[in-house]
């Protein structure tokens, strides 16, 4: 299992000092999400040739690798006009992460629960437009069904996994997400069994409710998908049960580190979770 940092809490660390500092973490991977001067949230990449080479240089100097690369972009949503333009910027970030020498790339469904129909329409074209792009390129691509996703659950995230067909193309949990999802994270990683290649690691609370309402917000009802991506230990996800899970199955692939509520002791979060996930994987081989 390689363990990764996705650095979003160190995003104003330049760019180029960023594989140093996540060194000193202990961290040998990264799992490189949105960062302005890079790839940005939902509009087209930043970073130019040079700078993606300056970039590899300072990965080989620290002895960090990149083990996926994270673009959120509106390929799945209503409006065509934002479907097209999301399926140019994910041209251009395949091409950054081939330039990295990534194979990896990881990424939500993206769309909205409330127009579920409309919006598998318009992923099914983007994937028409990106997966030869994928598979020629050789790129993995991991999907994750996001709260506020036109699809959330996730059987039915594998299932649609399932019918895309490829070899190039898996399965990620969210542990943090896991009450999004259905609530059975057991359940949810079996059924995914090979399809699973990566998780992404934080804690969370169940803001449903006895009756299924997420009281934190209100009045009662609300859709809004309320959740907080905690240090492992602070929420209400099992995490006897998710590594145990995750063993039993073989896992072997990237388990990466996604917590973004403590942006002022960001360094001392990652240095925790770390030790957190080597002790439940030193647990499971005793």
């Amino acid at each position: 299992m390689r363990i990764a940092l996705d650095p979003y809490m160190l995003r104003k660390v330049p760019l180029l000092e960023l594989p140093r500092v996540v060194a000193d973490l202990g961290y040998r991977d990264i799992e490189l999400s949105p960062r302005d001067d890079f790839l940005p949230f939902f509009v087209h990449p930043r970073v130019d040739r040079a700078g993606v080479a300056a970039f590899r240089k300072a990965l080989t100097a620290a002895d960090v690798t990149v083990a996926s690369v994270l673009p959120l972009y509106r390929w799945s949503g209503p409006s065509e006009d934002e479907r097209q333009a999301a399926v140019r910027y994910w041209k251009r970030a395949i091409e950054i992460t081939v330039d990295l020498g990534v194979t990896v790339m990881n990424s939500e469904f993206n769309g909205r629960p409330s127009m579920p129909d409309v919006c598998e329409a318009q992923f099914w074209r983007s994937m028409e437009d990106l997966l030869p792009i994928f598979e020629r390129e050789g790129v993995r691509l991991v999907l994750e069904p996001h709260p506020d996703d036109f699809i959330e659950d996730g059987i039915a995230a594998v299932n649609m996994i399932r019918g895309i067909n490829s070899d190039l193309v898996s399965f990620l949990y969210c542990a943090p997400h896991t009450f999004h999802q259905g609530g059975d994270l057991e359940a949810i990683i079996r059924y995914a069994g090979p399809l699973l290649t990566q998780v992404h690691i934080a804690d969370s609370f169940d803001f449903r409710g006895s009756s299924g309402l997420r009281y934190i917000v209100n009045p009662p009802g609300s859709t809004a998908r309320v959740h907080q991506h905690l240090d492992i230990g602070q929420g209400e996800v099992d995490w006897d049960v998710f590594f145990r899970t995750l063993t039993e199955i073989g896992f072997d692939g990237t388990a990466t580190v996604c917590v973004f509520a403590w942006e002022e002791r960001a360094e001392d979060s990652a240095r925790y979770n770390l030790s957190q996930i080597t002790q439940y994987l030193q647990k499971q081989q005793s």
